[in-house]
């Protein structure tokens, strides 16, 4: 089970964040939005199977080619598999019960 932890001021472009083992939220309101937490319930999973570290230096990479591609940060954002899968996924709520492994990798 993910921590929440609410910081409404320095949000200014995103709801929530999955840092794990937190997840850092601009309203606390979004506990209670069951596809908000299953997204960043997914990057907690992905976080974990890349032992968090090469989670984030992966993310990064995927981020700066995507932004020099496509010349805009919410289409390289939208862009990265993380994101990708999430997205895709959000709406399904068992869908953690039975992802597998490293399934980001079908969105690349």
């Amino acid at each position: 089970m993910p921590i929440y932890i609410i910081f409404p001021k320095i949000f200014k472009h995103f709801t929530g964040c999955a840092l794990w083992p937190f997840v850092l939220l601009k309203d606390p309101k979004l506990k209670q939005d069951p596809i908000f937490i299953n997204h960043e319930r997914i990057h907690l999973r992905q976080q974990q199977e890349l032992l968090i570290v090469f989670f984030y230096i992966w993310y990064s990479i995927e981020f700066v080619i995507h932004l020099i591609r496509l010349q805009s940060q919410y289409a390289a954002y939208r862009a990265i598999s993380f994101e990708k899968e999430a997205y895709a996924k959000e709406n399904d709520l068992s869908y953690l019960k039975q992802r597998p492994v490293w399934s980001f990798l079908r969105y690349l």
